[in-house]
């Protein structure tokens, strides 16, 4: 494909996203109708779709539009490309520019402070209340692409063995700071499910806050309750941590835990999967997780869709299920136990006051201090409170 091409096909994705479909779902119908495209298209029309979507208000308005043709164009002006070789209206190129948007795109550029930073304006209090001095740097970061982080698993040589077994397969990576088992690619961030050294299990995806959280977690003396395990991401982190103990996995939407099994056995992790009720029947739990459903706004560079989705409403139904998840984890821990409560939340609206408001409803618990990762530090956002009866 040509570059004009796959502008074409990714202004194309974004108008249906806009229009409310996910972009994932989109991408995937489209290179599904384009077998013509190989493997670098796909990724170059998935990187535009995603950097516009991160980008979709300054975007929009360096570009004209809300549509998907004026997020393109809005990118091309951020990067200083000029859009009129590429918009020549060719064969699957896209039509060449009209008047209107030649003279927009001529103007200097005026963008208001929260337009240039991405931030809706309905969560810019929130959002400056919750990260302070560090608003306009972290939204900033928000706008990137996030970088490519694995967890070294449990193989021959440890982080060094994984990161010499995935040179062998051309892999460049290093050791990253947030996590002991922390790796950031450095180069070809694509394949890495496809390599040797994945189907070995001596790499698994995963963010490194994400990583951080597992490793900040106490050591139990016990059983192990993953309560909101999703993909089971984490629930393979504590597996590979705490090797000796009874790891169970429960999600409200046990589809999400599909995968599951077939990822702990290429990690040789035992784990054992919870249906509805099953953790009531099975607990108490030396150690319950709960990585709650959240806003998401810490991984906002990954799912930036979330950014303009979330509502005021949405907000408060969050808060809502994050409460009902923490009464319902408080019954699962035994005397002594930990619940530990994370999001992948810059808002104190799911962080701080959560756990507060769980103490005021439990004057007989206790929290020790927060911990915070800000996307400043490499990873995705996290917050984590640890909770004891």
């Amino acid at each position: 494909m040509t570059p004009s091409a796959r502008l074409e096909a990714a202004i194309a994705v974004l108008g249906r996203t806009l229009a409310g479909q996910p972009a994932e779902r989109e991408l995937l119908r489209w290179a599904r109708a384009s077998r013509f495209a190989g493997a670098a298209d796909r990724e170059a029309v998935r990187d535009l779709v995603f950097a516009a979507l991160r980008c979709r208000r300054s975007h929009a308005a360096l570009g004209g539009a809300e549509t998907g043709r004026g997020l393109i164009l809005g990118g091309l002006r951020e990067a200083g490309i000029d859009p009129a070789p590429l918009f020549s209206g060719a064969r699957h190129a896209p039509p060449p520019l009209a008047a209107e948007e030649a003279d927009h795109l001529a103007r200097p550029p005026d963008l208001a402070p929260l337009v240039a930073l991405d931030c809706p304006d309905w969560l810019a209090p929130e959002l400056r209340a919750s990260l302070g001095e560090d608003f306009a740097p972290v939204m900033a970061a928000l706008r990137l692409r996030a970088p490519l982080f694995l967890r070294a698993g449990r193989g021959p040589g440890g982080r060094d063995g994984a990161i010499a077994a995935l040179a062998r397969e051309g892999i460049s990576a290093r050791p990253h700071p947030l996590a002991a088992t922390a790796l950031e690619v450095a180069a070809r961030t694509r394949g890495i499910r496809g390599t040797a050294a994945f189907a070995r299990g001596l790499v698994e995806v995963q963010d490194a806050a994400s990583q951080a959280v597992v490793e900040a977690l106490p050591a139990p003396a016990g059983a192990i309750l993953d309560l909101c395990a999703g993909g089971g991401g984490k629930t393979l982190a504590l597996a590979a941590r705490f090797p000796a103990a009874a790891i169970a996995a429960h999600d409200a939407v046990p589809a999400r835990l599909a995968d599951l099994p077939a990822r702990a056995a290429r990690a040789g992790a035992r784990v054992r999967l919870m249906g509805e009720d099953e953790p009531e029947r099975a607990g108490p739990f030396t150690l319950v997780l709960a990585d709650v459903p959240c806003s998401g706004s810490g991984a906002w560079r990954r799912q930036p869709e979330a950014k303009w989705r979330l509502t005021p409403a949405g907000l408060q139904d969050l808060a809502a299920l994050q409460a009902r998840i923490l009464e319902r984890a408080a019954g699962l821990v035994a005397p002594g136990g930990t619940l530990a409560y994370a999001t992948c939340s810059l808002l104190a609206t799911e962080n701080e006051a959560r756990v507060a408001a769980f103490l005021d409803r439990h004057p007989g618990w206790r929290a020790g201090p927060a911990r915070r990762w800000s996307p400043l530090a490499g990873g995705d956002g996290f917050f984590l409170a640890l909770l004891h009866p």
